[in-house]
């Protein structure tokens, strides 16, 4: 299971090393989305919980957070 998760992390970082094309916008979604998802699986791994749902609750919060501090630079 542990070199599950050092695989899955690897995947993940991997994944956004691809980002230098991208706009300012789509980097704060995809930012947020990421400090989201592990703040969310790390609460819910303290707290006992299903970590997939803390994943997944933390990714779209981290996500809508992005969204909204881009609005808030874009002024």
């Amino acid at each position: 299971m542990k070199t599950f998760r050092v695989l899955l992390v690897l995947a993940l970082l991997t994944g956004t090393w691809g980002c230098a094309g991208m706009t300012s916008t789509q980097q704060r979604i995809l930012s947020g989305s990421a400090i989201g998802t592990a703040a969310g699986a790390g609460i819910a791994a303290i707290a006992g919980g299903p970590i997939v749902l803390g994943a997944v609750a933390g990714a779209a919060a981290g996500a809508a957070g992005g969204i909204i501090v881009d609005e808030l630079q874009g002024r």
